[in-house]
């Protein structure tokens, strides 16, 4: 990590710390039970105590997010690519795609593991349920937000539609997607998280339900901790990507 990084972190992790802080003492002062609101000092040595079962349930989370996310990642490529280039297909298509998120994830989840029991496929359709619209519609924005006198310079020159798509429209939709792609990866983790809170035999989420039927706060709590370290190691991870498939795309927006 550089030096700049660090510098923009600083300020969120001094809060970070100094909620942590005010949240220990809060719970050395009350002596409010652990049941109810435990330390943060004993929510890190349980999670550490019982780090192999939960190490099990963070390793299925991470399978059936990645997982859902690709199988929503290739969809929103291939709808986006089909709409750019049909007119007729984005005025079909897109309106679908914006009722699509009008659809609560808290009711669809329960009714895809009654269609589809609690294998791995109904956890994949949550996800990409919960993905799909922001990676989509930012390929579809992206890709019209082409500079048209790119496009008219290459169709001067003779290039086919696909040429034009391939070298101004679709690195002109990376940047973007790649903001798209950070918050559906974002979502994809709540998502898989949810689905296996309504059912699953393995998972962060199944793993939360059981610790809060016997009221064990402290491993709920270490478990909403792995599950934000999940998510933002993922988070992070797209920056890496960016850097290497749209580097210009960084520069754009003023990043080293």
């Amino acid at each position: 990590m550089t030096t700049s990084a660090l510098r923009r972190l600083t300020p969120a992790l001094v809060v970070v710390a100094a909620l942590v802080v005010a949240w220990q003492i809060y719970v050395d002062v009350s002596g409010i039970r652990p049941q109810l609101l435990p330390s943060p000092v004993r929510v890190a040595q349980q999670g550490w105590g019982h780090r192999e079962e939960i190490a099990v349930h963070a390793g299925a989370t991470l399978t059936v997010t990645l997982i859902g996310f690709s199988v929503s990642l290739v969809l929103a490529w291939a709808l986006a690519i089909l709409v750019d280039f049909s007119p007729w297909l984005r005025r079909a298509f897109v309106p679908l795609f914006v009722a699509s998120q009008t659809l609560p994830i808290i009711a669809i989840a329960p009714l895809m593991i009654i269609w589809f029991g609690f294998g791995l496929l109904p956890k994949v359709l949550v996800i990409a349920l919960a993905t799909f619209f922001p990676m989509a519609i930012g390929l579809i924005e992206g890709f019209a937000s082409t500079e048209r006198e790119a496009g008219a310079l290459l169709r001067s020159m003779r290039a086919s539609r696909w040429q034009v798509f391939r070298y101004v429209r679709l690195p002109s939709a990376l940047p973007r997607f790649f903001t798209a792609l950070r918050i559906g990866i974002t979502y994809a983790v709540v998502g898989a998280v949810f689905a296996e809170y309504v059912g699953a035999s393995k998972g962060l989420g199944i793993y939360m339900s059981l610790q809060k039927n016997s009221f064990r706060t402290d491993l709920v709590l270490a478990a909403v901790l792995v599950t934000a370290v999940i998510s933002i190691a993922l988070y992070l991870l797209t920056f890496a990507v960016e850097r290497v498939v749209a580097p210009w795309s960084r520069m754009e927006h003023g990043h080293g």
